[in-house]
């Protein structure tokens, strides 16, 4: 287990001075996440939700060093035997890396890196522990065996924190983040919204927007680094620098992003201002073709993701967004640059770190999601929420409050009845758009006992959401969402 931490901590270096991303850990998990079924990908947004990337790579580690403790056993009569478990482990990593689309011509290096130093210190323990096979009580060789335990124990942790130091041009991605100066919008322009204890305010800080994405690594990339291509069926190609961005035409607008994997009630839902260019006005100067009618976005960790041209070019203002909530966007949520797509999940629309946009046609390329049993296409589904209160209130008057969403189409009414009784309206907060949640409550005179609650949206044009129960996959979850509350 020393040996397999050891190589992890020289493959974390190695990947810091050859400034890729693909350490051990995160090529094996990249590539387990480019592998995983649909249903396996629900089941750990719903065990972790936002922290299901930290408990993948918590599960790796345990599973490596498992199986490094197996080839510890095995390496001690035969080292052949133990140095197989290895170099099959290392293996795996160096061609989980070298399948990356974002490892370059050396990601694997720091895989095979690692494997090499644990083969070599594992032959250090096997040949101190031998003469103990022998001769249990030999001093020398015990004391031997533990003091090359302690120095492999210190030279990770130390080899370890240097790898964090030098690896993933965090600092300087840091620095430059904070020494931008982009235009700030006139007004936030927020409405007052639902005053009420434990009401889902209306705009979603950044710290807590809630990140649903590929990347196991958040690649680091230098404003001055950043490029975008728009190329594929159009009349000319272009291609922009961050400063290109920052010169043209800034918008700003108010914008309800939601996730395809949110379950009926989930949180995986947020409320932001962006700031960023019409994506409409990039691809007009670049003239699509009129056989096009989609645009494959790529990320620099190799995501892509197939967004319908029509909802680029009409009135909802698809955006390059370099901002969130006045402020550059965070690393986690794409920094320097992604798209915003108001009323499509995020699967097929919100790609981060962006480096790549193809106009081109959806019979000629497959997205990431689309093979994975995923829509195609994926409008958001009108849906709503309970926020408060959840479990328990005391009797007498309850405010009922929540939020209600159908992104680009809007929300007319809102419903909420209790024990399956009759539907009552709920008052509706102000509409600042049809891109935005929209916030509700309603007030009830509660009576003690044990009651549930539930609540229904209707759209703009009066229609009533979807009341069957349906899972996220393959293009939204619907269902009324259900509370039980003890008043008491």
């Amino acid at each position: 287990m020393l040996a397999a931490l050891a190589g992890l901590a020289v493959g974390s270096v190695a990947a810091g001075l050859l400034g890729t991303r693909q350490t051990p850990v995160v090529a094996i998990g990249s590539a387990f996440i480019d592998r995983v079924p649909p249903w396996l990908k629900d089941l750990a947004v719903n065990w972790f939700g936002t922290h299901d990337k930290t408990a993948l790579r918590v599960g790796i580690l345990v599973v490596l060093l498992a199986l490094a403790a197996v080839g510890g056993v095995l390496a001690v009569r035969r080292y052949w035997a133990g140095s197989l478990v290895t170099v099959v482990l290392a293996g795996l990593a160096v061609a989980a890396a070298a399948t990356r689309a974002d490892a370059g011509q050396t990601g694997f290096v720091p895989s095979a890196v690692a494997g090499l130093t644990a083969l070599g210190i594992l032959r250090l323990y096997s040949r101190r522990l031998e003469p103990l096979l022998d001769t249990p009580d030999d001093g020398v060789s015990r004391r031997g065996f533990l003091q090359l335990s302690a120095g492999v124990a210190l030279g990770a942790a130390a080899i370890g924190a240097l790898g964090r130091l030098v690896g993933g041009n965090r600092a300087a991605v840091a620095d430059a983040r904070k020494a931008l100066q982009i235009p700030q919008p006139p007004s936030r322009g927020a409405p007052a919204g639902v005053q009420a204890d434990g009401a889902t305010s209306w705009v979603t800080s950044n710290d807590d927007f809630y990140r649903i994405d590929t990347a196991l690594s958040v690649p680091q990339i230098l404003p001055e680094d950043w490029k975008l291509r728009i190329h594929g069926m159009v009349e000319r190609e272009l291609e922009l620098t961050y400063d290109d961005l920052l010169k043209r035409e800034v918008v700003h607008k108010w914008v309800t992003l939601t996730c395809v994997s949110n379950e009926v009630g989930g949180d995986l839902i947020g409320n932001a201002l962006w700031s960023g260019v019409l994506l409409k006005d990039l691809l007009e100067e670049a003239g699509p073709s009129t056989d096009a009618d989609a645009i494959q976005s790529m990320s620099k960790d190799g995501f892509t993701a197939g967004t319908p041209l029509p909802t680029l070019l009409d009135d909802r203002q698809a955006m390059l967004a370099f901002a969130m909530n006045g402020q550059p966007l965070p690393v986690e949520h794409g920094f320097p640059v992604r798209i915003v797509v108001p009323g499509l999940y995020g699967y097929v629309s919100a790609t981060k770190w962006l480096t790549d946009i193809e106009v081109t046609r959806f019979d000629r390329f497959e997205a990431y999601w689309t093979p994975r049993g995923w829509s195609e296409l994926g409008p958001i589904k009108l849906s709503s929420r309970i926020d408060v209160p959840r479990s328990k209130a005391p009797a007498g008057q309850v405010t009922v409050a929540g939020v209600a969403w159908d992104q680009h189409v809007g929300v007319s009414k809102v419903e909420v009845r209790v024990d399956g009784g009759p539907w009552q309206q709920a008052t509706l907060a102000t509409d600042a758009s049809v891109d935005t949640w929209r916030q509700w409550h309603w007030t009830w005179n509660a009576t003690r006992g044990n009651h549930v609650l539930q609540v229904r949206a209707f759209d703009a044009k009066g229609k009533p959401q979807i009341e069957a129960s349906a899972p996220p996959a393959p293009n939204g979850a619907t269902g009324l969402h259900t509370v039980d509350v003890k008043i008491g």
